[in-house]
């Protein structure tokens, strides 16, 4: 790994001869030197610089360039100055140009100085004059010049000296890509950079293990042309059952603080953990895992929701946040007042309301006979004011009865859950004989 890219070239790099071709073979000779730290180094030296009309190529060996379509090169070069030179006034050059050839192959040793395309005229910042070469304080200069766009498969570069007396001490060629990163639990691999300096290339992120995308907001992000990271769009999110911890998504510690085993996936980045026994996680959308509600609990790993106790429910309706709850007991201080055909009844709410606030009444109304006892359900003929189910007051008037009969009626007190439950029904009842009707009662005081 190269911090500013990816090498493609570092002559400095290479201990043995470079072998690059030099025309005509006098001009630019190849040298072991030492570098600024007096590290061994291969080095190309030309300093032709007593005749005029001076033309002396160097090229590198091919250089693939793989994906990249911008390529780098840097430079790092001593340059004498000419005024320390006696005798070159008009010959001797204090700069040198630089050319590249692309091409899908390695064309050979020949050079055609036609096919090459000039990069730039590099010039010197600071030369070396005899007094530095004395003093062993050579100026060292560093330029860095851009190639692209590429479309080839590769290319040579060429060093044009003109009448300067350079010492080439370092060439580096590569190209800028942005590292693979993880950005909001998504990982972005190595991207190229694009092939324009201004270009961004958008990326798509994949979401680590046990993590998934945001709905309809993928992750996304920029790579620049500097090789940064740049505008991250939308993210990844853990998956129900497990929790976010810096760039993983991982489980919790059981109830009885003993960690699970952690299970490596294929992706060298993470390691993931489950919720534990005790904790779920509902929704993606959760950072964390949560503790199971009350009256519920979670048996095994990974749970997205927590089972309700035995006689415990949790309704259709209710998210898994809250707890579970059971159906109501019996309503109390059931009372009833009679009026002829009309029965009004009256109680208090039940002792128990089962941990939930959405109780109501339903009214059961039977007919029992005077002989046997038996009762069955009152006709549809009955009224009920205000209504017979979903009561949310604590009183009833049942009208239209049938005179001089007797009646049973059952309040009980639902909730949410009762519809669910198993066990056997808790109402209040009270049993009544009516009276005389209206009509018989204005017989009789007439007659």
């Amino acid at each position: 790994m190269f911090s500013r890219g990816v090498l493609l070239l570092d002559s400095k790099a290479q201990q043995t001869e470079l072998e690059w071709i030099s025309s005509p073979p006098n001009g630019w000779e190849e040298i072991s030197g030492l570098d600024e730290n007096y590290t061994p180094i291969r080095t190309y030296q030309v300093c032709q610089v007593m005749e005029p009309n001076q033309n002396n190529w160097l090229r590198t060996n091919w250089i693939s360039k793989g994906n990249a379509q911008r390529i780098f090169v840097e430079l790092k070069f001593t340059l004498r100055d000419c005024n320390s030179l006696p005798g070159v006034l008009g010959t001797c050059k204090e700069t040198f140009n630089l050319y590249y050839y692309e091409t899908d192959y390695d064309t050979g040793r020949n050079i055609r100085e036609n096919l090459y395309v000039k990069i730039d005229t590099i010039a010197a910042d600071e030369s070396f004059t005899q007094g530095d070469l004395g003093e062993r304080k050579m100026k060292l200069n560093t330029e860095v010049r851009e190639i692209g766009p590429l479309s080839k498969k590769g290319f040579y570069l060429a060093f044009q000296d003109v009448g300067a007396c350079i010492a080439l001490v370092s060439v580096k060629v590569y190209y800028k890509k942005c590292w693979s990163i993880i950005e909001n639990l998504a990982i972005f691999p190595d991207t190229v950079t694009g092939s324009e300096f201004s270009s961004l290339v958008e990326v798509r992120g994949t979401c680590v293990s046990s993590a998934e995308e945001e709905a309809e907001n993928s992750p996304r992000m920029h790579c620049s042309a500097e090789g940064e990271w740049l505008v991250p769009i939308g993210k990844c999110i853990c998956k129900a059952g497990f929790q976010q911890k810096g760039d993983t998504c991982e489980r919790l510690e059981d109830v009885d603080g003993k960690l699970f085993d952690i299970k490596l996936y294929m992706d060298a980045y993470i390691s993931v953990k489950a919720c534990g026994r005790g904790f779920y996680k509902s929704s993606s959308q959760d950072l964390q895992c949560s503790r199971c509600p009350t009256h519920s609990f979670s048996d095994k790993e990974g749970s997205s929701r927590c089972d309700c106790e035995d006689g415990y429910y949790r309704a259709p309706s209710d998210p898994p946040y809250v707890a579970c709850t059971r159906p109501p007991s019996a309503p109390q201080n059931l009372i009833f007042n009679i009026n002829q055909t009309t029965v009004s009844l009256e109680w208090s709410p039940p002792a128990d309301n089962g941990g939930r606030n959405d109780v109501t009444y339903r009214i059961l109304c039977k007919r029992c006979s005077w002989e046997q006892g038996e009762c069955v359900p009152c006709g549809s003929n009955i009224g009920y004011m205000p209504q017979q189910t979903g009561l949310e007051d604590n009183y009833v008037t049942v009208m239209d009865l049938l005179a001089h009969a007797n009646y049973t009626f059952e309040v009980e007190a639902v909730n949410g859950v009762s519809d669910l439950s198993r066990s056997q029904r808790l109402f209040a009842a009270v049993s009544v004989t009516t009276g005389q009707a209206v009509e018989d009662s204005l017989e009789q005081i007439w007659s």
